[in-house]
């Protein structure tokens, strides 16, 4: 279904309902640019990572971010970098209870500050529309996301 080029609404016919533009024609030079998706990239991007591995898929699905060079890297550094903490927190578990080194509990607790610390680090970077490479899995989700 075609969108109207000047306010962005669905049309049925040849003209638009909500504006009565023309269907096809050329954006008015009055009117404010139109985003191709509900969201701005920034906060798809940011998106991303609230959830982890939840709101990496599923802008990974969307239709509009799923085409976007930069959401997708932001998913799937996302989907890596929750996973990677999973995988880690299984490893540090299966150790600490191995050795019985119920002591270095804190060390967990401080290995989950930092881990905190990075997620929202991330938010608000790519938020403010900058994109941090993590070391490892960087390179991976650009490479994924053909960026």
């Amino acid at each position: 279904m075609p969108f109207c080029a000047s306010c962005g609404s669905q049309v049925d016919g040849s003209f638009c309902g909500k504006c009565g533009a023309r269907v096809g024609a050329a954006a008015p030079a009055s009117g404010a640019a139109v985003q191709a998706a509900p969201l701005a990239d920034n906060v798809a991007s940011a998106l991303c990572y609230v959830l982890g591995l939840i709101t990496g898929i599923i802008f990974l699905v969307l239709a509009p971010y799923n085409k976007n060079p930069r959401v997708r890297f932001h998913a799937f550094q996302s989907i890596f970098l929750h996973a990677g903490c999973i995988v880690f927190a299984i490893g540090l578990n299966i150790v600490l209870d191995m050795l019985h080194m119920w002591t270095l509990l804190f060390l967990s607790s401080v290995v989950w500050l930092a881990f905190f610390i990075l997620w929202i680090y991330l938010i608000i970077q790519a938020y403010q529309g900058k994109t941090v490479e993590l070391p490892v899995i960087g390179p991976i989700a650009r490479q994924q996301a053909g960026a």
